[in-house]
């Protein structure tokens, strides 16, 4: 398997999903990432960690409709090209 722009582009696609599908409560409270640990205070500046969970809040939110559409047509190019 040679290492394209295809392969590429479905490695990220892969890293987005798993980003995707974490969930908060059962995943993301439990090692201390949830939406009530990250909470700064005024003019302070976030750390990583509080944009980091932004980052995956955000991802979560935009990329849902998105992520079936490039999903589907992914499936369809792997079902008809191998």
């Amino acid at each position: 398997m040679a290492f394209t722009l295809y392969s590429l582009l479905q490695a990220a696609l892969l890293c987005v999903n798993a980003v995707a599908v974490l969930h908060e409560e059962r995943f993301l409270n439990k090692i201390g990432w949830g939406a009530d640990q990250s909470v700064g205070g005024f003019g302070e500046e976030p750390g990583i960690k509080s944009q980091l969970v932004n980052l995956i809040r955000s991802v979560r939110m935009v990329m849902r409709l998105p992520l079936i559409v490039v999903n589907s047509i992914t499936i369809v190019l792997l079902l008809l090209f191998g």
